[in-house]
């Protein structure tokens, strides 16, 4: 990367982690409390979790490997500690309420049973936090609660390619992480309609800049919104490996997940 170009990231991740408690939209209550029996002996309480999950019932991408380490090092890097697992048998009332956000990272089909289902509702609308990325949009299409957590459903979606990002103008840390401008190259997804109005835009994709786009303008990219007392974000972007060691995508993950996580 050029060396403006580094210097670049490093001030919008500065400026992102400064803002990363103000709100794209209603401020929602801190997410639900971790186990009170989790601090260390000398009563400080531990680190924040996040439970970042991977499992594929449908088409399965290679980046999942390099995001989840992404997160893992992004989590080293500012306090969190972060659990994969492709196990569906972690979302239980009880599991849950381990971890200030769960992550979907590219999860696609059926991945919940009704029980598990249950468990990741109640979590979410007790305060718990969600972070829905890339085709965490193309999962759960049989579960409509799941269609107001993620936002909007995917549709469809052109060859890979460069395309420019948009900011809305959102004063939310996962918007000001990036430049605005942005310009990036992805798997730029369509939906099957727009997020519902309660739903916060913060970025779009500008179908001008590529081809094959089929939603006009706007075309969303990426939005936060409170759900019950918890709070959703979702970014449609991280299709590429080469995403997960992007500076500025890495800071939008970041922004987006402490967030969520009422950081």
């Amino acid at each position: 990367m050029p060396r403006a170009h580094v210097h670049h990231a490093v001030a919008h991740v500065a400026v992102a982690l400064a803002l990363v408690a103000a709100p794209a939209c209603r401020r929602a209550p801190e997410p639900a409390a971790a186990d009170p029996a989790a601090s260390d002996h000398t009563g400080t309480a531990p680190p924040p979790r996040v439970l970042v999950f991977t499992r594929t019932a449908g088409y399965r991408h290679n980046a999942i490997p390099d995001g989840v380490a992404a997160l893992r090092q992004l989590g080293t890097e500012n306090g969190l500690v972060l659990e994969a697992t492709e196990d569906p048998g972690a979302f239980t009332d009880a599991s849950l309420a381990r971890f200030a956000a769960v992550v979907f990272l590219s999860t696609t089909g059926d991945v919940l049973d009704d029980v598990q289902q249950a468990a990741l509702k109640g979590y979410v609308e007790r305060g718990g936090g969600f972070v829905g990325i890339h085709a965490a949009a193309d999962c759960e299409y049989g579960w409509p609660w799941y269609e107001s957590l993620i936002g909007a459903w995917f549709a469809r979606h052109p060859e890979v390619q460069s395309a420019t990002v948009r900011a809305t103008g959102v004063a939310h840390p996962a918007a000001v992480a990036v430049p605005d401008p942005w310009v990036r190259t992805d798997e730029w997804y369509d939906f099957q309609r727009l997020p519902a109005p309660d739903v916060t835009v913060l970025l779009t994709v500008d179908e001008a800049s590529y081809h094959g786009g089929g939603m006009g303008a706007p075309h969303p990219i990426a939005w936060a919104h409170p759900v019950g007392q918890g709070r959703a974000f979702t970014t449609a972007m991280g299709h590429t490996r080469e995403s997960y060691a992007e500076p500025l995508f890495r800071a939008h993950l970041l922004a987006g997940l402490r967030w969520a996580a009422g950081l």
